[in-house]
């Protein structure tokens, strides 16, 4: 039977389990068994004092320093935000260094776009400049004008023909419509795949430029009011972002899978135009897509492509409109600094927990990526408290801020490339980004990592009352929007942890290195991404206007250093992993069946059973936590590199891991198995036999591994 309970009953409720999560322990009040720990008490203890630390006002005043000026990277504005959370790392007592880098950016010199209908008639010019009623912060000089990173640099005119989101079945629809791209200018909107993708795909099939553009249905006025008066994206708004190819690399585009320090010489670096487009592209508003929309003629769009703006979309390509489009882009090596502090371990130093989030923002970053370098430093300060106290985590926790995030995942991944053998010993990376864009809080996790995930967020009080867990569950039943994968679901799952694509700063250390990893945020209303109203007046609107949220993410990020550091064995879930990869397996091999495609995958399962069998026997090792415990670490943690391949994915040798990956045509949300997936997508066989062989030498590696553990 279910009770109605009045609003003041809830009331009464929710506060009571506020107390129950922060009161002191006593006799009555035992800690929880928790995964990874003999006897939780003394843990229990050092969490308590931890979360009574991070504090929603100073994080407010973290948010307000760092937005105070638009700071790309590169920049000097950028260096200030670096000195500035260097000083916290070292007020908090963590050994702290800035840690330089060259590395190959753009930054524009001229960007314009112009548009003219059949007749000759200027239709627009632009980009037209961001700006709304009142907000603070659009005219500041520094902002830099909307542009791509890692675009082409020319002066094209050409027919336009109107892509949907510029995915690969848009394009292919274009095709089969006998819609010849070759000297075209495409226009795409953002949303469906990573904007490089829509690049990549354009310059494949033989275009000269690409317009992208933030259509209101997505994330404008057709969700709600717009910005000044709504946190949706205004008329002029306008997401910048990079273009590179990072579906084949991320990092630098001159050194993959070597470090870009300072004294790297010139004759190790390579020609860039592997991982970058030669075409022009350029991000533009919808203020600026709209009459070039509404001029196109020709066929009429299919429903799906339809758009939020007034009028029926047409595909165009006819010579109804003609675009001419400028860029001019200045390629230097520019210097970026992360930030790495580090406290180190009392018990077993060389194994690293790794903790970060970049600090770099398009303009003022607001939300992404400052609410996270706020609920960082939170964290930090939390921890520095435990410090002065005299505690030591037994193992070393790295705290990074990352930079040159933005313009392709630059300073994690060469700081990676770098401490690659370090990395080895690495337990986890856990990574913010957007953290707080509103009250949703959600996760995407390695599989091995979702339960500890979930567990964790028991131990953390949320603004609304009761647990991070107990509304995140709420949200679950919602829909989880992070999943992002092709993975089939997964049943009876009350909290849904989505899976790890690309698009943060966890790509390098889980798919490179196979740094166990996971990446948390807290969601909700969010139209001004990438644009010059992310900013301190929309966040103090529009997301978190106590700052509650920045407290709260400062806690679970915290927490997440903490139990990892301290436990007696390390927390990984396999017998979970081993469910979710025979999962895997089993959709591929239907998905073969559909395609016709005849293809032997019995070696495959019978690895992963065997996986699956290795993973159940180190469960019961895990949970007694008895015997040689530093044995079974370091099985549990060899058993994540063992699903490296050695010579890494087709075509794009720098991701390494068999069983996530960004898709080739997504390039953000995952692809799992995905040398076997790609290949049986592009209807190769002998490449998905090849790959079926190298996933199975992958899980019998790491079934031999959890086998050897004792």
């Amino acid at each position: 039977m279910i009770l109605r309970k009045s609003p003041a009953c809830l009331l009464f409720l929710a506060l009571v389990s506020s107390a129950l999560i922060s009161r002191p322990l006593t006799a009555q009040s035992a800690p929880p068994a928790v995964f990874g720990y003999a006897d939780f008490t003394a843990q229990a203890r050092i969490e308590e004092k931890f979360l009574a630390v991070p504090d929603a006002k100073l994080a407010g005043e973290h948010l307000k320093t760092l937005t105070a000026e638009p700071h790309l990277a590169a920049t000097p504005e950028d260096r200030k935000t670096a000195e500035y959370v260097a000083r916290k790392f070292r007020a908090a007592g963590l050994d702290t260094e800035i840690v330089p880098y060259r590395v190959l950016l753009n930054q524009p010199k001229e960007v314009r776009v112009e548009a003219y209908d059949s007749s000759g008639k200027l239709l627009m010019s632009g980009p037209t400049r961001e700006h709304v009623e009142g907000d603070p912060y659009q005219n500041d000089p520094r902002v830099v004008m909307p542009f791509n990173g890692s675009s082409g640099s020319g002066d094209v005119t050409a027919d336009v023909v109107y892509a949907n989101y510029g995915r690969l079945e848009d394009f292919d629809q274009l095709a089969a419509r006998h819609i010849d791209l070759h000297g075209k200018i495409v226009l795409a909107r953002y949303g469906g795949n990573f904007r490089g993708v829509k690049v990549f795909i354009a310059e494949q099939r033989g275009a000269a430029g690409v317009l992208i553009y933030s259509d209101p249905q997505d994330d404008g006025f057709t969700k709600g009011d717009a910005y000044p008066l709504g946190p949706w994206r205004p008329e002029t708004g306008v997401q910048r972002g990079s273009v590179q190819f990072m579906f084949e690399y991320p990092g630098d585009p001159e050194t993959p899978g070597v470090a870009s320090t300072l004294d790297l010489p010139d004759s190790a670096r390579i020609s860039p135009y592997g991982s970058q487009p030669h075409i022009i592209s350029i991000p533009i508003s919808y203020h600026d897509a709209a009459p070039i929309l509404q001029a196109l003629q020709g066929p009429g769009v299919p429903q799906e492509w339809q758009g939020g703006l007034g009028f029926s979309y047409h595909i165009g390509g006819q010579g109804s409109v003609k675009a001419h489009l400028v860029s001019v882009q200045d390629y230097q090596r520019r210097i970026i600094w992360d930030v790495i502090g580090k406290i180190k371990g009392s018990e077993l130093p060389d194994d690293l927990v790794v903790i970060g989030n970049h600090r770099d923002a398009w303009v003022y970053g607001a939300v992404d990526p400052s609410s996270g370098t706020a609920a960082m430093l939170e964290s930090i300060h939390g921890v520095g408290a435990l410090l002065k106290q005299g505690w030591r985590p037994k193992r070393t926790i790295v705290f990074a801020s990352w930079d040159a995030e933005e313009e392709g995942l630059v300073g994690s991944t060469e700081w990676v490339e770098q401490n690659a053998k370090a990395l080895e010993h690495a337990v986890a990376y856990f990574n913010t980004d957007v953290a707080v864009a509103g009250p949703d809080f959600s996760a995407a996790a390695v599989p091995s990592l979702k339960e500890f995930l979930r567990e964790l967020t028991r131990s953390v009080p949320s603004p609304l009352g009761g647990t991070v867990y107990q509304q995140w569950r709420i949200n679950s039943a919602r829909g989880n929007p992070r999943r992002r994968s092709n993975a089939p679901p997964v049943a009876g799952e009350e909290v849904t942890v989505g899976d790890l694509g690309s698009g943060s700063d966890f790509t390098p250390f889980f798919q490179h290195v196979g740094v166990p990893s996971a990446d948390i945020s807290s969601g909700g209303p969010y139209g001004v991404y990438h644009s010059v109203f992310d900013n301190y007046a929309w966040y103090i609107q529009n997301a978190d206007p106590k700052f509650e949220y920045l407290q709260e993410m400062a806690r679970v990020f915290g927490l997440e250093a903490l139990r990892m550091a301290d436990a007696d064995v390390l927390p990984y879930d396999y017998v979970a992993y081993a469910r979710e990869i025979s999962s895997y397996i089993e959709a591929a091999k239907q998905k073969s069946r559909e395609q016709g495609l005849s293809l032997d995958f019995a070696a495959a399962q019978t690895a992963a059973t065997r996986f699956s069998v290795a993973a159940s026997r180190v469960r019961g090792l895990q949970i007694a936590a008895s015997g040689d415990l530093a044995r079974l670490n370091v099985a549990l943690r060899q058993a994540e590199t063992d699903l490296l391949s050695p010579s890494g994915l087709p075509n794009r040798p720098w991701f390494r891991h068999t069983i996530f990956a960004p898709g080739e045509y997504t390039g953000y949300a995952a692809v799992v198995i995905p040398g076997v997936n790609e290949a049986i997508d592009s209807k190769d066989r002998q490449r998905a036999a090849q790959q079926l062989t190298v996933l199975t030498q992958a899980l019998t590696r790491a079934a031999q591994t959890l086998e050897g553990a004792r």
